[in-house]
């Protein structure tokens, strides 16, 4: 099993932007825009895992912005944790 990735929907990708990359010093290593989905993926690195980060051999964190306005409380920023594993089928059976 390898981690990929944590995925946090933002209100506003600019803003989010300015606080992960400025001021944590994370960097941006992928960005996808998906015009029929309406939103925006931007992946991020800490500063010492860029370049493993863009060889896919270190964890990101995704800023998920939807372009339609979206008021997220609650904990709803929150969207999920990504894993890789060899087989998702046998995992699953053997969680039963």
């Amino acid at each position: 099993m390898k981690y990929l990735h944590t995925m946090v929907r933002v209100r506003d990708l600019d803003e989010s932007l300015d606080f992960y990359c400025n001021k944590l010093g994370l960097a941006e290593v992928h960005r996808m825009e998906s015009e029929q989905g309406r939103f925006t993926l931007v992946y991020l690195a800490a500063p010492g895992d860029v370049e493993a980060a863009k060889a896919g051999q270190s964890p990101l964190l995704e800023l998920t912005w939807n372009w339609d306005p979206e008021e997220y409380s609650g904990g709803r920023n929150f969207g999920h944790l990504a894993y890789r594993v060899e087989d998702i089928y046998a995992l699953c059976e053997s969680l039963r």
